[in-house]
């Protein structure tokens, strides 16, 4: 039980005296980067499953139409 105590104050101290935190204006523009980061790429995923749904129709056609 003592080395849960001691783990928990260690890293108490440690988040509160060891880590630099970054301030609001960062927090700011991190959040806005990983938004346009993550619209990126969820427009690439929808470009590729649309064009490969594309395809998939056409070959469909071409075999079983």
């Amino acid at each position: 039980m003592n080395g849960i105590k001691n783990y928990i104050l260690e890293s108490y101290d440690e988040m509160v005296h060891k880590v630099s935190w970054p301030n609001w204006s960062s927090l700011q523009n991190s959040a806005i980067v990983v938004l346009f980061t993550t619209f990126l790429f969820a427009m690439v995923v929808y470009a590729m499953d649309s064009v490969f749904g594309q395809m998939m129709k056409f070959f469909y056609i071409q075999i079983f139409g």
